[in-house]
């Protein structure tokens, strides 16, 4: 019995942001489906707005299997993984290994179409888009609490914004300037009424 899937469908259960109160309960699956739309974004930013050439299909994979590991160690909030380098270092090699767990449960014929998306390039210019997409998911969701109501995000919000500048990625100045507006609009000031 493969088993491969039936872990992917279980990202809908996992839970981010464990430490705040949110208004909307967040999983990784739907996460992952953001991150992987805000990579897409980014990479046609890159390569058709700034004349790049990031491998998009790599780049969307690359994000839609992002979070893979945390079915299988959950979602550890960011004040604990980056509380310092040594547990940071560790909870690489356990998101590693969890990779590789699941990875074994696919079909023999099949891992090798897979496996480079479950495990990252993580020096190549694609990834690094992803980890920009990741964190663009991020702001928006700060974002989204913050126009509920929810000043528990104002602090991640600065400091998300700040990490995205951090980046120095004109992708992400490019999306800043002409879509993140519109976040800040209700439905009936998308559309116009």
């Amino acid at each position: 019995m493969d088993k491969f899937y039936a872990y992917m469908d279980r990202m809908k259960f996992i839970k981010r942001w464990q430490l705040m109160r949110s208004v909307r309960d967040e999983n990784i699956m739907e996460h992952s489906h953001s991150v992987a739309i805000l990579t897409h974004a980014l990479c046609a930013i890159e390569n058709a707005v700034l004349g790049g050439n990031a491998d998009t299909e790599k780049a969307v994979f690359y994000a839609l299997y992002h979070e893979v590991s945390e079915v299988m160690t959950g979602d550890l909030p960011t004040p604990v993984k980056y509380f310092n380098n040594s547990i940071h270092g560790e909870y690489e090699k356990l998101e590693r290994l969890a990779v590789e767990k699941i990875a074994d449960t696919l079909p023999k014929e099949m891992k090798g179409e897979l496996y480079p998306y479950l495990q990252a390039d993580k020096s190549s210019r694609e990834y690094r888009l992803v980890k920009a997409a990741d964190k663009l998911s991020a702001y928006i969701k700060c974002l989204e609490e913050l126009r509920s109501g929810n000043n528990e995000f104002c602090k991640a919000k600065k400091t998300i914004e700040n990490a995205l500048k951090e980046m120095k990625l004109p992708a992400v100045d490019y999306f800043f300037e002409h879509f993140i507006p519109a976040f800040e609009l209700t439905l009936d000031e998308l559309e116009g009424l």
